[in-house]
């Protein structure tokens, strides 16, 4: 079952966002995730969706952060996709696939034009999902990111 996060499952969520962000080879730092996760979902700048276990449903077993934005080129809102994860003891079930089928019936809810996302190059098993799920690689742009600090 997927279902859209509230304030209290953000303990729950902030130890898969904690995995998450170690997977990506940053730091863990549970306080700082649970601060920003609950301001995220606090101020409403986000909506998180998140899978919940079948034999145990108030379980959190995945998630999927996502930033509603703009486009114009497009003239219309986007989303991105920021943050998918999935625990590891419950991969293999279809849960990546519940978490982004529900991103886009959200994207189709609030009429937007795309879902958006990145991933690292050596994240085989994710691109294989996105491809899967009808996400194309863009080949005619290019990322940049300037980090201020």
């Amino acid at each position: 079952m997927t279902r859209k996060a509230n304030i209290q499952d953000l303990d729950q969520l902030t130890n898969l966002f904690d995995q998450y962000v170690v997977f990506y080879k940053n730091s863990s730092n549970y306080e700082k995730h649970h601060t920003y996760l609950k301001e995220r979902l606090e101020n409403n700048e986000a909506v998180i969706f998140v899978a919940c276990d079948d034999e145990n449903p108030d379980k959190i077993i995945g998630f999927a952060l996502i930033y509603v934005t703009f486009s114009s080129l497009a003239l219309n809102k986007i989303l991105i996709l920021n943050d998918l994860f999935v625990d590891p003891l419950a991969r293999k079930k279809g849960i990546g696939e519940k978490l982004i089928s529900q991103t886009e019936a959200f994207a189709k809810e609030l009429g937007a034009h795309t879902i958006r996302l990145r991933t690292a190059k050596s994240n085989n098993i994710a691109q294989k999902l996105y491809h899967k799920m009808g996400f194309v690689r863009e080949d005619y742009l290019y990322s940049y990111d300037l980090t201020v600090s």
